[in-house]
């Protein structure tokens, strides 16, 4: 939650650079890092933990190493990212040497418990990809970093920091998502009927697209390039055909906030998917502003909203088994819905919504006022999420706590 509401601030700081197509910009890169690895990691980490003995079978095989990797982690990630900001060597290569070391710990972690799964399914599938890329992204970034200090990359730089964001963006986040979703999202829909053939295939094209079009952006392939856009664009479409699939066939005809955000996102995803096509005939980042606004569709509107989404669904529920499954019957108790606002749930999916329509238009346009204006909708429902945190988290039986 400090990393999203830091995170959102961070956007009205470089609301002047986005708005400039600045995408080079130190200050871009620190306040991109407080939600990739801030907001976005940590909270896969956290789920991860939850649901591995949930939804695979798997327990966890330490649960010491996975303190540890907290508390590596959480701070290594905010120093990393104010050092990136700030420019500061000290903090560069602290913040990445715990982070390297929380990504180690938490890889090596779940690796050891993979193999104890009942069974092999998607999601195991999903998970193992995920955590491949993870370390990728983790070499990736210790390379762009060494690049900061000696410039040996050169004129190579922007090739590497793309490749780097994809593995980031699409091998870490969006293929864990793919993985989650199989198992979330019709337990959530009661959408167990679905034909479900579509994750698989998702699961083959993303990682296939994405290594292609890494391999072709390293070795500046162009026709390659437009192959793995390709695969990459088809396993996505896979993936979107599989959410709507589950939307179409549940048996819960209403949507609570948590699942019209996750919709959301995933309209944002597919708005994303749409603009690669035209970022590689336009020239990539020839096309500054287009390629920031790629970006921020994919990874405020699609990866943060969909995390946001999942959110709701899952963290009131642990709340509520933690703190009045023991009182079932005993004496009343609230239902996991009114541990935290349906109302101020519907603003904030609104403000957040807006915000990232209004940040991707100002960037396109070049309209600094329109970019501030959308950072600050997202600071407003980041305050507004973070409200029902504390709310879900101080909630009694009277009420909050």
């Amino acid at each position: 939650m400090l990393f999203l509401l830091t995170g959102s601030l961070g956007l009205v700081a470089v609301s002047s650079d986005l708005a400039a197509g600045n995408f080079l910009s130190q200050h871009v890169a620190g306040v991109t890092h407080l939600f990739t690895l801030g907001w976005l990691t940590t909270t896969i980490y956290g789920a991860l933990y939850q649901l591995l003995p949930v939804a695979l079978g798997a327990p966890v095989r330490s649960r010491i190493t996975g303190y540890v990797s907290f508390a590596t982690h959480v701070p290594g990630a905010a120093i990393f990212a104010c050092g990136v900001a700030l420019g500061n060597l000290v903090m560069h290569h602290v913040g990445i040497a715990l982070v390297a070391t929380g990504v180690v710990l938490v890889v090596a972690n779940v690796a050891l418990s993979l193999p104890s799964a009942r069974e092999r399914d998607v999601t195991w599938f999903a998970v193992a990809l995920s955590l491949t890329a993870l370390l990728s992204t983790l070499v990736l970034g210790v390379v762009l970093l060494h690049n900061l200090h000696t410039g040996f990359l050169l004129e190579s730089r922007v090739r590497v920091m793309s490749i780097h964001l994809h593995v980031a963006m699409v091998g870490w986040a969006l293929t864990m998502m793919v993985g989650m979703s199989h198992r979330l999202l019709p337990m959530f829909l009661l959408a167990h009927r679905a034909n479900t053939a579509w994750t698989g295939r998702a699961l083959v094209l993303i990682p296939v697209g994405l290594t292609m079009l890494a391999t072709a952006l390293a070795l500046r392939m162009r026709f390659m390039e437009w192959a793995g856009l390709v695969v990459l664009e088809a396993g996505v479409a896979c993936y979107l055909l599989q959410c709507r699939a589950f939307y179409a066939s549940r048996i819960r005809p209403g949507l609570d906030a948590g699942l019209r955000l996750s919709a959301i996102a995933l309209c944002f995803i597919g708005a994303s998917a749409l603009m690669g096509p035209v970022l590689l005939v336009l020239g990539g980042v020839r096309q500054p502003r287009l390629a920031i606004a790629y970006v921020l569709t994919a990874l405020l509107g699609g990866v943060v909203l969909f995390t946001v989404g999942h959110f709701y669904k899952i963290v009131p529920f642990l709340a509520w088994i933690s703190r009045f499954r023991s009182r079932v019957g005993r004496e009343a108790v609230p239902t996991v819905a009114e541990l935290y606002s349906a109302k101020v749930a519907q603003v904030q999916l609104v403000l957040m919504t807006a915000s990232v329509v209004a940040l991707a238009a100002g960037v396109l346009a070049g309209a600094g006022a329109l970019v501030r204006l959308g950072a600050c909708g997202f600071v407003a429902g980041s305050v507004l999420f973070a409200a029902q945190a504390v709310r879900v988290a101080g909630w009694t039986k009277g009420g909050w706590g």
